[in-house]
């Protein structure tokens, strides 16, 4: 029997773009007659009519699953939650705005099938904008310096997965998932390929700073220590500074006795110990609320409603 392919696709505002980003994956898979497919379709509570959508095309397409959360959770959320429902041998994430090309699907699957566990696509040239653009760089910088993602890897939305890495990051259960670590501490054969990149059409990006702030600390805490550790070093190295600069002022006074002290001097090395020490206790509060959020059995999702009419394989 031929593999079965997973279309995992979160859904926010995409009322006029996600029966495009369908009918284009439906029109690709003909063109791959080695592999059946499904789409599931999660609406992570979008405040247009998105999920009606959904539901219409639920109604119009026996292998399409829709799901709604009860309330806006985020893209790696939304993700979880449809990993929860795929059937499929591999899975493919991909956004729903059209600008990941459904129809090179082909070239993720391809490289699924020469032996990498994980595919991401690998854009020459964004369409994204100047935000969005920076905020990707952030990304890619915390990812490998937080998380020791290679260097070389080029990290997207756009990637395909095989089902046993699935099945590992479902394993996760605590309230802050994130995709990207999940999948880098699951398996290191991981590898990219080269698709276009398209402009968005419809409407504008959902991420906005705190959302993009908050992806960025769900990375780092949820799977390193490194910023604990690097604050340790900071307050180590703030130390050596204190230390040295009140010996320089010693012999300083020593050497010259009727040197005055700086009072500005003296202000400036207070206000910024006291802000390092302020830093780092926010660092480590960060953890402890996460630990007593995660202990408190916090959700990562909640399903409103699911719509499953799939046909039985």
């Amino acid at each position: 029997m031929s593999q079965l392919i997973s279309f995992v696709i979160p859904c926010y505002r995409s009322a006029q773009s996600i029966g495009g980003v369908v009918e284009e994956i439906e029109e690709a898979m003909k063109g791959l007659p080695a592999y059946r497919h499904e789409i599931i379709l999660v609406n992570d509570a979008s405040p247009d009519d998105t999920y009606e959508v959904i539901k219409t095309l639920c109604s119009a397409n026996r292998h399409i699953c829709g799901v709604n959360l009860a309330r806006n959770f985020g893209q790696h959320a939304a993700l979880m939650a449809g990993f929860a429902y795929v059937r499929g041998d591999i899975v493919v994430c991909l956004d729903d705005d059209g600008q990941t090309p459904a129809n090179e699907v082909g070239k993720l699957l391809a490289g699924i099938e020469a032996g990498s566990d994980v595919v991401y696509a690998k854009y020459v040239h964004k369409q994204h904008s100047g935000f969005r653009n920076f905020g990707s760089k952030i990304n890619e910088l915390m990812t490998r310096v937080m998380l020791g993602k290679p260097k070389e890897l080029y990290i997207s939305s756009y990637f395909a997965a095989k089902r046993f890495v699935i099945e590992e990051m479902l394993r996760y259960q605590n309230p802050y998932p994130y995709v990207i670590g999940l999948v880098l501490r699951t398996t290191k054969k991981i590898t990219n390929v080269e698709v276009t990149h398209r402009e968005r059409e419809i409407g504008t990006s959902g991420y906005t700073i705190g959302k993009l702030l908050g992806l960025w600390f769900n990375g780092f805490t949820a799977f390193s220590v490194k910023p604990l550790r690097i604050a340790t070093v900071a307050g180590v190295l703030s130390a050596c500074m204190g230390f040295a600069y009140g010996i320089f002022t010693i012999i300083k006074k020593f050497l010259n006795p009727n040197v005055v002290v700086g009072f500005s001097a003296l202000m400036a090395a207070l206000v910024f110990f006291c802000g390092l020490i302020l830093l780092m206790l926010g660092i480590i509060g960060e953890y402890l609320g996460r630990i007593y959020i995660s202990l408190n059995n916090s959700p990562q999702y909640v399903i409103r409603e699911c719509v499953d009419e799939r046909d039985a394989d």
